[in-house]
């Protein structure tokens, strides 16, 4: 096994690691065959890590700068990273334009000294600017530049709020809060407040995740193909908000992961996920 690989697996057991589920995805979407849509979503994974992972905001700015120059040059350089050298290798990429590419980078570091929203609908707004040109990338290399990535842009928006409402005490002292402000004031909490159970922070957590289960019943109706990876992702997601919002303690549940991944279930919704990217006459 040359360095290489090793480089590049490095980078997809980040992915794996943050999202378990996917593994049972990848007997449908063979890393042998399909290579270049696994180095995309650890692509998407190392974006996202910069854009929220990283606290000080002018470090955050130098790793997305970096990706901007290096997305920028990969068509005519091959890429340096051994994601993008993946990525630019398969045939895909030259079918999607430099600004497809960038677009996702740029958001993110727009993106980098917002604060707290001030309603859920304005919450919605600012995170789908990342996740929404993130879902565009997803869906052209997936199903070509034509299909619509209006579902999948709602789906990755959601799914970053329920990941950041799972880090609501971690973040409690950051500028952008996973709760918006009129959640705040509603219930009567502050930062303070945040990093302590009780039940002020429960009937916020609840109402934040009836507002996101709302509207993942909503993005069912919204027009446009998802990939296998954010078929996935999404089905766990909405399980996982469920599951919360019935709980005692809401915020201790969604940090709990679920049973393990790779049951039946996740199989069946892998397979038809699969199967309906095939239908689509993508490959």
């Amino acid at each position: 096994m040359d360095a290489g690989h090793d480089a590049l697996q490095s980078y997809v057991d980040k992915w794996l690691a943050a999202q378990p589920a996917q593994r049972v995805a990848l007997a449908f979407v063979e890393p042998s065959r399909h290579a270049g849509h696994i180095a995309l979503a650890a692509l998407e994974q190392e974006l996202l890590a910069a854009a929220y992972g990283i606290r000080e905001p002018h470090v955050a700015a130098t790793k997305l700068n970096w990706w901007a120059e290096e997305l920028a040059g990969a068509a005519e350089s091959g890429g340096r990273h051994p994601l993008t050298r993946v990525l630019f290798d398969d045939e895909r990429a030259s079918r999607i334009g430099g600004e497809r590419w960038l677009a996702p980078v740029l958001a993110a570091m727009a993106q980098l000294e917002e604060g707290t929203a001030a309603d859920f609908a304005a919450q919605l707004a600012a995170v789908s600017q990342l996740h929404g040109a993130l879902a565009a990338l997803e869906t052209a290399w997936w199903f070509g530049n034509a299909a619509s990535s209006e579902r999948a842009a709602r789906l990755a928006t959601l799914g970053h709020l329920l990941h950041a409402l799972r880090r609501l005490d971690d973040d409690a002292e950051r500028d952008r809060l996973p709760l918006p402000m009129a959640s705040l004031a509603r219930h009567g909490l502050s930062r303070d407040q945040l990093r302590r159970p009780g039940a002020a922070r429960n009937a916020a957590v609840r109402e934040q995740l009836g507002e996101i289960a709302a509207a993942w019943r909503s993005a069912a109706r919204l027009p446009g193909p998802l990939s296998v990876f954010r078929a996935i992702e999404s089905r766990e997601g909405e399980r996982l908000t469920q599951r919360a919002a019935g709980a005692a303690e809401p915020l201790q549940a969604l940090q709990q992961r679920a049973r393990p991944a790779g049951g039946l279930a996740t199989t069946l919704a892998a397979w038809q996920a699969a199967r309906r990217w095939r239908r689509a006459g993508a490959a």
